[in-house]
């Protein structure tokens, strides 16, 4: 059987090509070392309000918002350094995301995440905290 790891050049260069659609069209601040899947959601009603830090990584099916509709809200949602979004999770609007901080899959998070912090639930809570990160929020492991 053939690895799809063939492909792995093909996606890098969507994702940098989609990443540049988000920010020089939209004007969302994606820094350029970001990586995230192809089905990751980033709000396009408020672009403006979107940040996310560097060497950071959004997982498949992750809704980064920064609008509330019903509630006329427009706010600036900022994910930091190094950080990792896990899969189907949200991050509500004018939420930030602390430098080095894990958002578990499917967590909704409603309130801001101090840095080296583990979160998950719905409303996501902090489950661990003082936790070292690599790139892409890559946790390391302890001494």
């Amino acid at each position: 059987m053939r690895s799809l790891n063939r492909l792995s050049g093909l996606r890098a260069l969507i994702v940098k090509a989609k990443s540049l659609y988000f920010t020089r069209l939209w004007g969302m601040d994606i820094h350029p070392s970001v990586n995230f899947s192809l089905s990751a959601h980033f709000d396009r009603t408020h672009p403006k309000g979107i940040h996310v830090g560097e060497e950071s990584y959004v997982a498949l099916g992750a809704a980064i918002l920064a609008h509330d509709t019903t509630r006329r809200m427009y706010r600036h949602t900022r994910i930091g350094r190094r950080c990792f979004i896990g899969a189907r999770s949200l991050i509500l609007p004018g939420v930030e995301i602390g430098d080095g901080s894990i958002v578990a899959a499917g967590a909704v998070v409603t309130k801001n995440v101090p840095p080296g912090s583990i979160v998950a639930g719905n409303p996501a809570q902090i489950i661990r905290s003082g936790i070292k990160v690599g790139p892409y929020g890559r946790l390391e492991p302890e001494p």
